[in-house]
């Protein structure tokens, strides 16, 4: 079976299980040049044709003000392969380093203002759902940061509402492992963007539990596939939040907080 392939039933079984993608759906997918969103675009394309009901893809990059940022370089790859897209500018870079404490990570503040311009643009664009790149690892790797430092069971759902509405956020390759979707991106040839302002920093907490996971699945292959299958496995009889005995046997939906802070910044779409 080819890497695609594998990539896009892995995105199909999550489909079925979260209904990520309804008919008729307008998706803004949320791109920053790296290889996971280069990988999500491609694979949504591609997943559409196994569909028998049509949505609708509009590629979204901001620029978040990096310096040297190569807009060009996604301009011409879009173009290229024929996505509809837009191109957001505003200088969050700037903010960010302004309002983060020496030797704390940036990634925090970044990700709200991001996510903050992200769903007013979704808005604006009309769009039914945001697709963002985040992938098994990350899901994996959140988890056991919020259990490490945060003293939290909180890792990232595949589909949630932000908490005034207006958004739904889902993540097609949730259950899709990093190094696979590094070797299709590798395989197809996807122009790169690192990003600068995280990668200037050392040490990050993420990096210290990347390091950890690799060094635990020596001693078991299974590791990252079982925890992962723990985030979707929950027994609330053994845990010791009492809001779990209120809430057993409610469906409720699961919600995210809106942003803050992106009043901070000023916006230019194209």
């Amino acid at each position: 079976m080819s890497l695609e392939r594998r990539l896009l039933r892995q995105i199909s079984r999550l489909n079925r299980r979260f209904t990520l993608i309804e008919p008729g759906d307008k998706i803004m997918v949320a791109i920053s040049g790296g290889k996971d969103s280069w990988a999500m675009l491609h694979l949504l394309r591609a997943y559409a044709r196994m569909l028998p009901f049509d949505y609708e893809l509009v590629a979204v990059n901001l620029d978040q003000g990096h310096p040297g940022f190569p807009v060009e370089v996604l301009r011409e790859h879009l173009d290229t392969h024929g996505f509809a897209h837009h191109l957001v500018a505003r200088d969050t870079a700037t903010v960010v380093k302004a309002n983060t404490k020496p030797g704390k990570a940036y990634c925090s503040l970044c990700s709200r203002l991001r996510r903050g311009i992200l769903y007013d643009v979704a808005a604006s664009l009309g769009a039914t759902k945001i697709a963002l790149g985040h992938h098994r690892d990350d899901v994996i790797e959140t988890l056991l940061l919020n259990m490490f430092y945060a003293g939290q069971l909180k890792a990232m759902p595949a589909k949630l509402r932000s908490d005034d509405g207006r958004n739904v956020i889902i993540r097609p390759l949730a259950s899709c492992a990093e190094a696979e979707i590094a070797a299709y991106a590798q395989e197809q040839a996807f122009p790169i963007v690192p990003c600068d302002l995280c990668g200037s920093q050392a040490q990050l907490k993420r990096q210290e539990v990347k390091r950890l996971l690799a060094t635990l699945e020596r001693d078991n292959p299974l590791l990252r596939k079982n925890l992962l299958a723990a985030v979707g496995n929950v027994k609330p009889s053994h845990l010791w939040d009492p809001a779990l005995d209120r809430a057993e046997g409610e469906d409720e939906p699961n919600k995210e907080l809106e942003p803050a802070g992106a009043e901070l910044v000023s916006l230019r779409i194209e």
